[in-house]
């Protein structure tokens, strides 16, 4: 890993199809940046602030954004593989349609956030606050949703198979033609107060 870039600022930075394999920075800030289609692997960003940067079509692999702030920023088709983005907050992002497969997304905040759309498979996603978050149609699938804020959200026609929805509060949320397994509607039909038998 190369010594970490800290406490920098880029502005109107054009950084298309850019190859950030390994870099490392930390609490930087990067406002109106050009990321469209650059490709991360293995990059670190600790308590940075992304400010109207472009992502679209950017792909990320086994990289990092902890506790970072990504405000009014454009995520169209982004790709997040293996990535950690612990402790993280999206604000007045564009994050459709997004890909995420595994990795750890705990602690994230999306409230209100339009994830109309998007898939989110196989990741971590533990006290993440989806307060009002809209999912209609999300495929969110094998995802640990243990401890997450959902109410007011929008599950309708939301594929939510195989996800941990211990923390869910079915009267709280919209949920019209959720999908869900076996094993989830015995939990949900006892969070509603049925007795299974």
């Amino acid at each position: 890993m190369p010594e970490p870039t800290e406490d920098a600022t880029f502005r109107h930075d054009d950084w298309y199809a850019e190859d950030l394999a390994d870099r490392h920075f930390v609490r930087c800030e990067f406002f109106h940046v050009d990321l469209t289609e650059a490709v991360s692997r293995g990059a670190v960003f600790t308590e940075c602030v992304f400010g109207n940067v472009a992502f679209n079509a950017s792909r990320h692999v086994d990289s990092a954004f902890t506790r970072c702030v990504f405000k009014r920023c454009n995520l169209f088709e982004a790709e997040f593989t293996g990535c950690k983005l612990v402790g993280s907050s999206f604000d007045q992002c564009d994050l459709r349609p997004l890909r995420v497969d595994g990795g750890d997304w705990s602690f994230v905040a999306l409230p209100a956030a339009d994830l109309r759309g998007v898939r989110l498979t196989g990741v971590r996603m533990r006290e993440a606050d989806l307060t009002g978050a809209d999912l209609t149609g999300a495929t969110v699938t094998g995802v640990d949703l243990s401890g997450a804020q959902l109410h007011g959200s929008c599950l309708v026609r939301a594929d939510l198979r195989g996800s941990d929805l211990s923390a869910l509060d079915p009267t709280t949320v919209r949920r019209a033609g959720a999908l869900v397994d076996a094993g989830q509607a015995v939990l949900l039909a006892q969070a509603l107060g049925f007795q299974v038998g």
